[in-house]
């Protein structure tokens, strides 16, 4: 039998993607490409050498990753280590790097320098179509012509694998995401939400040890995105992949992750647990993009640290004359009405948004400015009346002190 290059191979894959091309707008162009990319079959049962799909999540390396071009640094010295089977979620505003590193893992991107391992084995050199890695964009890419169940199937046929076969692989992957029953329905039968599950259950269908998610959930309502959060982890604990999770909302990180790693202009700013990051940020910009914070001014003399002007205890974690800020989320202030017995700001109640279980309202404060209060909604308790003069107090040891 001739020997047929891996480019033969792909043929019929490449003209069934180009199709896909051509039905998709301008403005969705580079996501799709991606999607086109993704979905060449992996080739290994023509015993092409590449990643073998098995159970479990595998384990993933970033090693001193950098991606250049020209003058600019896209992602600087990235290194990370990632379990197998971990939720990690990359986080950071639009041009952190964050869907760079997600892309170089894929193989979409070729890094300038540094390596990147699955597995303990280097994919740096390795073809998208080898590594063996599942993807899901903001974008759902589905075929239009087709029902769900062979969009579903469609890694599957890419990699050769028998018609029965595929189809009842591609009914337990939509079962998984709660879609049993639906395999007969074309795309624009189907909701938003229920197109991105489908997305997820092709992603998933040939067994993939990594999961690649890439603002998955953008595209959608919030009621939708908080649902699709939890049916997105269910799935995760069911197949034990590996994840990871590209997003610049700080409430799906925080939901989703078993670790956040916060980029900001192609580096690393801290990598914790979801608590950790909050509460414990490691400079002010991490503090300021993971929720809310208030930044106070504050310094320590004689073992005493004066916090806007208002007089506290000092941690003992703190050196003698140190200066730098406190920050404090908005829930970590109380609004008193009794004599404070703690540190404690006055001030007038601003403006006063009621969210169902609690309040945000801000405080124009004598010594600190403006400072933002999330407040519990208590049963028959009066709520912040804007205009009204407060006391808020509060407490150094859940604040984070950050020099400079």
């Amino acid at each position: 039998m001739p020997f047929r290059s891996d480019r033969q191979l792909l043929q019929p894959a490449l003209r069934i993607d180009d199709r896909l091309t051509r039905l998709v707008s301008d403005s969705h162009t580079d996501i799709d490409i991606s999607f086109r990319i993704v979905m060449h079959p992996s080739l290994a049962h023509r015993g092409a050498k590449g990643l073998q799909a098995s159970a479990g999540g595998a384990p993933i390396s970033f090693a001193g990753i950098s991606k250049r071009y020209g003058p600019v640094e896209a992602l600087r010295e990235f290194s990370l280590d990632i379990a197998g089977g971990e939720f990690v979620t990359f986080l950071g505003p639009s041009g952190s790097g964050k869907t760079t590193a997600l892309n170089i893992l894929a193989g979409f991107i070729e890094p300038s320098a540094g390596d990147v391992l699955i597995d303990g084995v280097s994919i740096t050199r390795l073809p998208t179509e080898k590594r063996n890695v599942g993807m899901v964009f903001q974008s759902y890419s589905l075929f239009p012509h087709m029902d769900v169940r062979d969009n579903v199937a469609f890694p599957l046929r890419m990699r050769g694998v028998p018609k029965a076969e595929r189809h009842a692989r591609a009914e337990q992957a939509l079962a998984m995401v709660r879609l049993a029953g639906y395999g007969g329905r074309k795309p624009h039968e189907l909701s938003g939400g229920q197109r991105q599950r489908v997305a997820c259950a092709r992603a998933i269908v040939f067994e993939p040890r990594v999961l690649l998610m890439d603002e998955p959930l953008g595209a959608l309502d919030l009621k939708l995105r908080e649902a699709m959060q939890d049916e997105i982890k269910e799935v995760q604990r069911r197949i034990g992949c590996t994840v990871i999770y590209v997003t610049h909302d700080q409430g799906e990180a925080l939901a989703m992750s078993d670790r956040i790693v916060v980029m900001s202009e192609g580096r690393i700013e801290q990598i914790g647990t979801p608590a950790a990051v909050y509460d414990s940020p490691s400079n002010a910009f991490v503090a300021q993009f993971v929720g809310e914070t208030n930044f106070l001014p504050a310094e320590l003399t004689a073992g005493r640290i004066a916090v806007a002007g208002v007089d506290a205890s000092a941690p003992a974690r703190l050196p003698e004359g140190w200066r730098g800020r406190v920050a404090l989320r908005p829930e970590h202030f109380t609004r008193i009405t009794e004599a404070p017995d703690a540190p404690a700001l006055a001030g007038r109640i601003g403006d006063v948004a009621f969210h169902g279980g609690n309040y945000r309202y801000v405080v124009e404060t004598e010594k600190a400015g403006r400072v933002i209060v999330q407040e519990q909604r208590r049963h028959g308790g009066d709520g912040p009346i804007a205009g009204a003069p407060v006391t808020l107090g509060f407490s150094l040891e859940r604040a984070a002190f950050l020099d400079g």
